[in-house]
């Protein structure tokens, strides 16, 4: 069985960071372990409260999984705050795994911010280096090439700006635009477009975390990068799809859904 890793943030209410992490890496039948950085306090509709792990305890939990099990990728959420990144990208660059897909979250799906504004420059500097794959949203892009994204040019001409920048494909989501979700890879010589039917609805809780999170899955199966890319949007599309109307806000995705279609657990 192939194995992968998740540093990033808990959430709580069990739709994003750690926990979404874990269900998808479950869904795409990898076995899951999890770097906690941050514990969050938050639900569908609000961050109540956040709380940092110290930066030698991620350390530490990092060593502990690359000591002891192989891992086939690694996937980085949230990281709030400089000394966090400063932590993960001494640990990654110890242990050099194969596959690493960042998902530069900034902002929870409830608008409240997830990561230090005065840190930006750390995750540029210290962390996108390391990705063998940036998932920014157009937000996120917007932040690290420093100009607005209005269009499918921007969208294209911020990927590469990213990439120049050190990540090694970047792909840009425009999950928060409207029209078609279509996305936008990048590998330093050439676009790859993947286009969804955008689905109208507000339980949205945790995709970015989930689609990156069936990317690294993907890599770590085996899969060449556009596959893994393809696979991984047909996954989030029919989790969004399906979505679970839980909580007062932003409900979940369904990442469980073929798995309950096949076993004929009755849709929800």
């Amino acid at each position: 069985m192939k194995k992968v890793l998740t540093i990033a943030g808990s959430d709580c209410s069990g739709g994003a960071g750690i926990q979404a992490d874990l269900k998808t890496f479950a869904a795409h039948g990898v076995y899951g372990m999890s770097v906690i950085v941050s514990v969050v306090a938050e639900n569908t509709f609000h961050v109540i409260d956040m709380q940092d792990i110290t930066p030698e305890l991620i350390e530490k939990q990092i060593d502990a999984v690359f000591e002891d099990i192989e891992v086939d990728a690694v996937k980085v959420g949230m990281l709030s705050h400089s000394c966090c990144m400063e932590a993960v990208e001494r640990k990654l660059r110890k242990y050099r795994p194969q596959h690493v897909v960042i998902d530069p979250v900034m902002v929870a799906k409830n608008g409240c911010p997830l990561m230090d504004p005065n840190a930006v420059d750390t995750l540029i500097h210290k962390i996108l280096p390391l990705a063998d794959v940036l998932t920014p949203n157009i937000p996120e892009a917007e932040k690290i090439a420093g100009f607005q994204i209005t269009s499918t040019g921007d969208m294209k001409q911020a990927a590469k700006c990213i990439y120049e920048l050190g990540a090694k494909n970047v792909l840009v989501k425009s999950g928060h635009a409207s029209g078609d979700a279509l996305d936008i890879l990048y590998d330093g010589k050439r676009f790859y477009y993947f286009s969804a039917e955008r689905i109208n609805t507000k339980n949205t809780h945790g995709t970015g975390c989930t689609y990156s999170s069936a990317i690294a899955s993907n890599l770590a199966l085996g899969l060449p990068l556009e596959e893994a890319v393809k696979r991984a949007k047909e996954y989030v599309t029919t989790a969004i799809r399906h979505s679970l109307a839980i909580g007062k806000g932003c409900g979940p995705t369904h990442h469980f859904y073929d798995l309950y279609k096949a076993a004929g657990i009755p849709d929800v």
